[in-house]
């Protein structure tokens, strides 16, 4: 393994050990996503938002939002309090899209599949309880403004 700061940096954060790092090859295509998504953290978040809500048992309706890191990672304070596994669990493929794309440095919303993604409950109409549609974008992040004295 060459010497990488990427890797480094993300070894740090994850705990991998020397034995760890000895698994990156020279070329590895996992190097040049923690390098491309490394930078990119700093630029972007995904922005994933209710575009359609009925009947939802945990409460979701239109409008409410979700962010995420460009890793995938929830950013709690803002996301509804209560995450439901069966709409989150949607969320992998397009989250696993925009981390390809960003990976290989194209425009992370150009993909064409799943932009849009509905929790596993099918609603009341079809046997089930409720039903949630979600969109999913990738957007500038935003940095928190301290208030002017």
């Amino acid at each position: 393994m060459e010497d990488n700061k990427a890797l480094k940096r993300f070894g740090e954060l994850v705990g991998y050990t020397a034995a760890d790092l000895k698994h990156f090859e020279p070329g590895d295509p996992r190097l040049r996503q923690m390098e491309r998504l490394g930078r990119a953290a700093a630029r972007y978040s995904i922005a994933v938002e209710v575009v359609g809500a009925r009947n939802c048992n945990s409460g979701y309706q239109e409008g409410d939002k979700f962010i995420l890191d460009v890793d995938g990672n929830f950013i709690t304070k803002f996301c509804p309090s209560r995450l439901c596994v069966y709409a989150i669990s949607q969320l992998a493929v397009p989250v696993a899209l925009i981390n390809e794309r960003l990976s290989e440095g194209l425009d992370p919303n150009q993909f064409h599949f799943m932009h849009q993604v509905r929790c596993l409950d099918v609603g009341v109409a079809c046997g089930g309880y409720g039903e949630v549609r979600f969109e999913v974008k990738v957007v500038p992040r935003v940095k928190e403004s301290k208030p002017r004295p």
